[in-house]
């Protein structure tokens, strides 16, 4: 019997574009090029309501170089630099 073939595959959030919406995986501050340190940045996402298990949509993004995003979280928007959404993997 195989395995079911996930209908969205894992990507960072930085990586997605307008109208995407996904479920929050995880979070990988490490791979992140913020200039937070990784805990801080941790910390904040958290803050924010990104979290494991947290519904996401991406509502816009910014004219110059896709950046920033504004994205909702369960029933918040927040607008978030690109750099630090790669920090955010959604399936």
């Amino acid at each position: 019997m195989s395995e079911p073939k996930d209908i969205h595959p894992q990507q960072p959030l930085g990586m997605a574009k307008r109208g995407y919406s996904g479920i929050i995986q995880h979070l990988t501050v490490s791979d992140a090029t913020s200039a937070l340190a990784a805990d801080e940045l941790e910390s904040r996402l958290i803050e924010l309501g990104f979290v494991e298990g947290a519904r996401v949509e991406v509502l816009h993004e910014g004219i110059i170089g896709r950046d920033p995003i504004a994205v909702r979280v369960e029933n918040v928007t927040i607008a978030l630099r690109r750099r630090e959404a790669m920090a955010i993997i959604v399936a």
